[in-house]
């Protein structure tokens, strides 16, 4: 846990407060395999009564957490940046052999590819990332950040993939996450309408027709949250409606005059209703022969790895 000093710091009795119930938050999560962003943690002292759900108050803990991290009080790793990170492509991978031997475990054989679904995962915000992405591992499920309105590229990018799993004979399952807001609902209807024009124009040209009923093309997106019994069953800490957002007066005239964020959802909850959109579609037996082709591909990686040497000579031998 890298709790490291790099400035004093003076806190006050409440800032030191927050700074304590936000470990005991952090530590809880860390318990269960979670990584917080800030907002999160955030909702977690909304949602426990610890601090009133103002914008002000965000800004108030942000600051509490920058300077408490500086301050060696807070662990370094307990709070994660999910949009940004770096990328490189300048890699050394040692010897041939201690590279196989390290790889070897990340051959896998998809638990999906003999199935009649194929499935993804989109969320509104990047910042959801790594609860999603803990959720999504263990399906052997593709996940995608939205980052709100997917851009017109997104989209018809992800319309030509999900048409070659269709063509492949699959039913496309979309499950969508977003907040309970005027944009954050529509944006399921976006992702729906979008998808089905783009899958529907070549569909109906591969067949030669005008145009294409939607029963035709095997696509559902699937809102999977934030939807308003959820809301109504965990009681996350609601916003005002965003009275500048086009769609607010049809939404309040539907839902009221307050909103809710998908980052208010426990993530255990969330990482929960992930699991169980998508377990009932798996074929146990079928998985769990994949998963035994799998291990016997890594053993093979594994030996070749650890007779590197004798490989290479044969196979020099061999090509004389």
């Amino acid at each position: 846990m890298p709790k490291i000093a790099y400035e004093y710091h003076r806190f006050s009795a409440s800032s030191r407060l927050m700074i304590q119930r936000s470990n005991d938050i952090i530590a809880e999560y860390q318990r269960q395999g979670f990584t917080l962003t800030l907002r999160q943690l955030y909702y977690q002292h909304v949602a426990r009564d610890l601090l009133p759900n103002r914008q002000s108050e965000y800004k108030k803990l942000g600051d509490v957490i920058n300077h408490a991290r500086l301050a060696g009080e807070i662990d370094w790793n307990a709070i994660e940046d999910r949009t940004r990170w770096l990328r490189s492509s300048d890699y050394d991978h040692g010897n041939p052999d201690t590279w196989l031997g390290r790889v070897a475990g990340g051959f896998s054989k998809s638990r999906w590819e003999d199935r009649p679904y194929y499935v993804e995962v989109w969320v509104e915000k990047d910042a959801l990332g790594g609860v999603i992405e803990s959720a999504c591992e263990p399906l052997k499920v593709p996940w995608f950040a939205c980052r709100g309105y997917t851009s017109q590229s997104e989209v018809w990018g992800a319309s030509q993939r999900l048409l070659d799993e269709i063509r492949a004979g699959k039913e496309i399952v979309i499950i969508h996450l977003g907040d309970h807001d005027p944009s954050g609902l529509d944006m399921t209807r976006d992702i729906e309408s979008r998808l089905f024009m783009f899958i529907g124009a070549h569909l109906a040209d591969e067949r030669d027709q005008d145009s294409i009923r939607r029963s035709e093309v095997p696509l559902e997106v699937r809102r999977l949250a934030l939807n308003m019994d959820q809301v109504e069953e965990h009681q996350p800490p609601p916003n005002p409606a965003k009275l500048t957002d086009s769609r607010a007066q049809s939404y309040i005239s539907e839902w009221g005059d307050e909103s809710w964020e998908l980052d208010a959802l426990d993530v255990a909850t969330l990482s929960s209703l992930i699991s169980e959109a998508i377990e009932p579609l798996i074929d146990q037996d079928r998985w769990s022969e994949a998963e035994q082709r799998e291990q016997e591909g890594q053993d093979r990686l594994r030996l070749v790895a650890s007779n590197w040497q004798k490989a290479v000579d044969h196979i020099q031998e061999t090509s004389k």
